[in-house]
């Protein structure tokens, strides 16, 4: 059985705030198993009897919205992509000492060429970006709230929806729960 990731977005921000147990209890009621969570941030690791799939995802979001009453955008990956995305060198040894922070944009769809073009362009001296197939990487030398693009909508330049996490967030998920095995 397929052990899968969902990286939840609107859980425990905006005042938002679901206990972990009452998000694992969710997840075992829609027949999953293994369910467990990490950290307060929406991230569940549990199996699936059929691996991702765009209607998996759906029946996750509904049953959310249902259960909590506000929409949880919910970005599945397998755990193998999840370890691919914390192995991942998307910047230089150098770049990667001198950042303050780098986060990973979990994307709902790889972006479009002019997208993923126009996004690139924004780099500056202190915030670089990488594209790699569904996730965008973003190293800021500075404070991220002191960004210009932290207030920027990823989502509306890449046209697809986005979550992000700290890539230290994915690494530590990724060796607590032994994450790896045959892309999916």
């Amino acid at each position: 059985m397929p052990r899968l990731v969902a990286f939840l977005r609107a859980v425990n921000v905006g005042g938002h705030t679901v206990p972990m147990a009452e998000l694992r209890h969710s997840f075992e009621r829609l027949g999953f198993t293994e369910v467990e969570t990490f950290i307060a941030s929406g991230n569940v690791v549990f199996r699936s009897p059929r691996g991702e799939t765009p209607a998996l995802g759906r029946r996750i979001e509904a049953a959310l919205e249902d259960r909590l009453g506000f929409e949880v955008v919910t970005f599945l990956r397998a755990e193998a992509e999840v370890a691919r995305i914390a192995a991942h060198q998307a910047f230089s040894e150098a770049e990667v000492r001198g950042a303050r922070t780098i986060n990973v944009g979990l994307l709902a769809a790889p972006p479009g060429r002019a997208a993923a073009q126009a996004l690139l362009a924004l780099a500056t001296q202190n915030d670089r970006f990488h594209l790699h197939r569904r996730e965008l990487y973003w190293l800021s030398r500075t404070r991220q709230s002191d960004s210009p693009f932290f207030k920027v909508s990823f989502e509306k330049l890449l046209q697809t929806p986005a979550t992000f996490r700290n890539l230290n967030t994915i690494v530590r998920l990724t060796a607590k729960f032994g994450l790896g095995g045959s892309p999916g």
